[in-house]
């Protein structure tokens, strides 16, 4: 196992750039991931794993058959996008979707910019069964690894597409899905009033809700009931009751 003690070694340097600029972790096809706990998820997924870097002389154990390299504690703290993290450093390949999928049930995300938010949707996607979460304009990165860590290992079992407006309706034509929008209007209809057993709901940015572009091409607009004087909830709150009221309706 190499041990690397220069921060200007090239590997360092990569890992610098994996998880501080979104264009570098596109072209190489690779995101950044940090700790034990992550490292067993992504085993017990069977992710891609391509390096896995240690936090000093620490043993590898149960290591898959991957290059494993050591960083001293200074270069591993310089590498590293948490601070203080006892580690491992690994990156993942980022899977494409598959051309045969065929959804029943898809939460769509537009414009939500926190990355804490669309890493919550993603863990709970993969725990409500919602088979597909779609992104869709200025959504935070995926892989940013502020949202690896919120979406806690999901990743690396959950399905996602980053695409746009027109070619997400032309798929959800294909797999005759209605889209249904989450919207604060007089038209709405109570969520509760809507069959979602097979359906995509789109939830817009914290701030401003759907694109009307996106409400144009909805086949609904649904609301979530609220109390009185209530004006809106947190969007990955929002997304993770309307998820669970499709794997409620699920057949």
């Amino acid at each position: 196992m190499e041990t690397i003690t220069s921060r200007k070694n090239s590997r360092v340097q990569a890992l610098r750039a994996l998880g501080r600029n979104k264009a570098y972790r596109r072209e190489q096809g690779l995101f950044l991931c940090d700790g034990e706990k992550l490292l067993s998820e992504a085993l017990a997924n069977g992710a891609d794993i391509a390096e896995i870097y240690l936090r000093g002389a620490k043993p590898a154990e149960n290591m898959p058959e991957v290059p494993v390299y050591s960083l001293s504690e200074n270069v591993f703290d310089y590498a590293s996008p948490l601070e203080h993290s006892p580690g491992p450093l690994f990156t993942v390949r980022a899977k494409p979707l598959p051309e045969s999928v065929r959804p029943e049930r898809v939460i769509v995300l537009e414009n939500l910019q926190d990355p804490g938010n669309v890493g919550t949707v993603l863990r709970t996607a993969a725990a409500l069964g919602t088979e597909l979460v779609v992104l869709l304009g200025d959504c935070a990165d995926p892989y940013n690894p502020k949202t690896v860590r919120a979406a806690m290992g999901a990743l690396f079992r959950q399905r996602l597409w980053e695409t746009d407006l027109a070619t997400l309706c032309a798929k959800l034509r294909e797999w005759e899905l209605p889209l249904c929008g989450a919207a604060l209007r007089a038209e709405s209809v109570d969520v509760k009033c809507v069959s979602l057993r097979c359906a995509a709901i789109a939830v817009g940015n914290e701030g401003r809700g759907l694109t009307d572009a996106l409400l144009e091409k909805c086949d609904t607009k649904i609301i979530l009931p609220m109390t009185p004087g209530s004006e809106s909830l947190n969007a990955a709150v929002a997304a993770s009751i309307l998820m669970w009221e499709m794997w409620t309706q699920r057949g």
